[in-house]
């Protein structure tokens, strides 16, 4: 069965990487980070689903589903996300690679 989804709808993905030994801090602070980006990105329009998932293979990811190429651009102006959680994110030692929104072109 697929997903019935708005026409113009787009996956965010923010990839990452650090240094394996750091992963337990890497994970803490992704949890912790959840307090106060949550209740920011639920204020935006055009959301279906986020995810973040943190590998011990020393990579984090943070994926969102936007009904719009517009609405996912909003991402880069969110404070809490485009400031506050990628600079602690970065002062812990990740590094962020270029965000890429890709246009669904079909689902399962």
């Amino acid at each position: 069965m697929s997903e019935s989804l708005p026409a113009t709808t787009v996956v965010r993905l923010s990839p990452g990487s650090f240094d394996p030994s750091r992963i337990a801090e890497i994970d803490a602070l992704a949890t912790k980070q959840a307090e106060y980006l949550v209740p920011a990105i639920k204020q935006l329009p055009g959301l279906l689903s986020w995810y973040t998932g943190v590998s011990p293979d020393s990579s984090i990811v943070n994926i969102s589903v936007r009904d719009s190429e517009e609405h996912a651009a909003q991402m880069g102006q969110l404070q809490e996300t485009a400031i506050v959680a990628r600079g602690d994110m970065q002062a812990v030692g990740v590094t962020f690679t270029p965000i890429v929104n890709y246009p669904i072109i079909w689902t399962i």
